[in-house]
């Protein structure tokens, strides 16, 4: 059974409701659609209630019985903002502009997940990274105990021995642009409890560089082996490495020459990048030379679960993000 498979059966083991603020994607109607017929999760699509309509029926798109919200006619849209402008007030929100701001689905559906009327949100289809986490973080805010939000791609490369049978977290691939060694730990910890939470096998993570184990010295270089320290200070069980070339992370033979006396032994499967360049860069020559399907970008730290769409997905891309949000959502 593939990855995005064995998530959808945990998904169907205790229902959670997600949210679809882009309604008027056509992606996210067909989305909407496989979730229902497979019927893994609850979905609340938020729009204008007979726009969303007309572009399903248009487009044959079977969206019967998904609840449809119009911010613009809500009755619990002025409750909404009066929540929003005690959470934020301090902050210099006026009631003026709070009450603008929750007629934004994205915000509007935030303000949902705030007041526990629904498990997770996914947006970014047609909203940039921004669009969708700042309402995120100015709402629900950071999970207790997480010093930084980061973002990951789960990673399923077809036909490949590396990883886990083919199966990596890359990180950060879409959030942090220049982590210093302090949040690169923090997203090395972080990316591991995804991967037990998601993948469900012993995380193995390899803080990558240019550079093994000294070949080259540089300030990036220096970056990561501290990264590397602080992450094994703060979980010493964590099976963490670096600083390691990617093939000295995930290929055993390599490591066996490279790197003889890394715990990892070349059998990384959680890879963490030393920028944001880096990561989004290979994720993306993965997902597109390898033809590895790619989901997120997944995020971490938020107090609920929200997850970032690539502009460039699909509606199977989202319907496999909603799968995902829903066990986050279970694992919380």
């Amino acid at each position: 059974m593939s990855f995005i498979n064995q998530i959808k059966e945990r998904a169907k083991k205790d229902i959670k409701t997600i949210i679809l603020p882009e309604a008027t994607d056509i992606r996210i109607l067909k989305a909407t659609q496989i979730v229902k017929k497979e019927q893994y999760a609850n979905v609340i699509l938020i729009g204008d209630t007979e726009k969303v309509t007309k572009i399903a029926q248009e487009n044959n798109i079977d969206i019967s019985g998904i609840k449809i919200i119009n911010p613009e006619t809500s009755e619990d849209t002025e409750n909404y903002a009066n929540e929003l402008y005690e959470l934020r007030k301090n902050k210099g929100l006026t009631q003026e502009e709070a009450k603008k701001l929750v007629l934004n689905p994205v915000y509007y559906g935030m303000m949902m997940l705030k007041l526990n009327e629904a498990d997770g949100l996914v947006s970014g289809a047609a909203h940039s990274t921004s669009d969708t986490l700042r309402p995120a973080l100015q709402i629900l805010k950071t999970a207790p105990n997480t010093k930084l939000v980061s973002a990951f791609f789960v990673m399923v490369v077809p036909n490949c021995e590396y990883g886990a049978n083919g199966t990596f977290i890359f990180a950060d691939s879409g959030l942090n642009e220049e982590p210093d060694a302090e949040k690169l730990s923090e997203i090395a910890i972080s990316s591991s409890k995804s991967f037990k939470q998601l993948i469900g096998e012993e995380p193995k993570v390899a803080m990558l560089s240019y550079s093994t184990y000294g070949s080259a010295h540089s300030a990036s270089t220096e970056k990561v082996i501290e990264a590397t320290k602080k992450a094994q200070e703060k979980e010493p069980d964590l099976i963490v490495d670096g600083e390691l070339q990617l093939d000295a992370a995930i290929i055993p033979e390599i490591a066996e020459f490279k790197a003889p006396n890394s715990k990892l032994k070349g059998e990384a499967n959680v890879l963490v990048f030393p920028d944001l360049g880096a990561g989004n860069i290979g994720y993306k020559l993965v997902q597109r030379l390898a033809k590895a399907e790619a989901y997120g970008p997944l995020c971490q730290g938020i107090a609920k679960p929200v997850n970032d769409l690539s502009r460039g997905c699909s509606a199977e891309d989202v319907a496999g993000v909603v799968a995902i949000t829903a066990v986050q959502a279970q694992c919380q």
